[in-house]
């Protein structure tokens, strides 16, 4: 975590109460250019054409219709420790959150893999492709803008992956020190497998115990590796007055071309 960059909350404004229909750029601008600063020093920012309407930054805040759901919108629920996009082979290679403000101090959650408390067995089930990790909610187009049948087909790659439910590995790269791809919450086990089960239990009683808690409150900006940790966010009460816990949030990935596929030219950074 970086600390330090002081600027005023008076600038910025109150916490929004959504970020549809926002002004853009905002107040709040200066910040996130640091934050497209922060990412060029790791590799390249992306977007998703199905994630808040294709914005390179996104708005982290509670929406009083999200209290409830498993969306960084949310703040009744626990929102449960997850890699960034699991469900999907161009996810980020990093994630970079800054806090423009958390006045009450609600911690992000961040664990890592001690692989030393898995069995040998356990691990080989886990680098085998038994696994569904489907989409998560902030990727549908109910959780979007809509306006034509156009931009509903930008969801179909995501409704693809609903539909066919692609099964892959959990754990992958070096089995000495693996990579995670995990979503506990959008994650289902064939019930034919039973080790499968097995090893999807292990592992997340292993990764759930690791966890810790990190506060970036105004000014700091947290870096994740997204192979190599999880995260999530406790439960807390919101205000909805405009004091709320608000951070920015940006993908970053070491190799843009890599996406090309997914990518409606050479030239966008949206995924889709």
């Amino acid at each position: 975590m970086v600390s330090g960059h002081d600027f005023d909350q008076d600038r910025i404004g109150p916490t929004p109460e959504h970020w549809r229909g926002r002004r853009r750029p905002g107040p709040e601008f200066p910040e996130e250019l640091l934050l497209m600063l922060y990412s060029a020093l790791l590799g390249e920012p992306f977007g998703w054409a199905t994630q808040q309407d294709g914005h390179l930054v996104h708005d982290i805040f509670p929406i009083r219709a999200h209290e409830n759901d498993q969306l960084g919108m949310g703040s009744k629920e626990l929102l449960t420790w997850h890699t960034e996009d699991a469900f999907h082979p161009y996810r980020s290679d990093y994630l970079i959150l800054g806090a423009l403000r958390n006045p009450d101090h609600v911690p992000t959650t961040v664990g890592e893999l001690d692989l030393s408390s898995l069995s040998a067995d356990d691990i080989d089930v886990l680098f085998e492709p038994r696994f569904h990790i489907a989409p998560d909610e902030s990727h549908l187009p109910k959780n979007n803008t809509l306006a034509s049948e156009e931009e509903t087909a930008r969801f179909a790659t995501i409704q693809r992956m609903i539909d066919e439910r692609p099964l892959g590995p959990l754990l992958y790269g070096s089995r000495v020190d693996p990579y995670m791809r995990l979503d506990p919450y959008f994650t289902s086990v064939p019930e034919n497998d039973p080790d499968a089960r097995r090893a999807y239990d292990a592992l997340f009683k292993v990764v759930d115990a690791a966890m810790r808690e990190v506060v970036a409150d105004q000014g700091d900006v947290l870096f994740i590796d997204n192979h190599r940790a999880v995260h999530g966010r406790l439960p807390f009460r919101a205000r909805y007055d405009g004091t709320d816990r608000w951070l920015k949030r940006v993908c970053v990935t070491s190799d843009l071309r890599r996406s090309r596929e997914m990518r409606a030219t050479a030239r966008t950074r949206l995924l889709g």
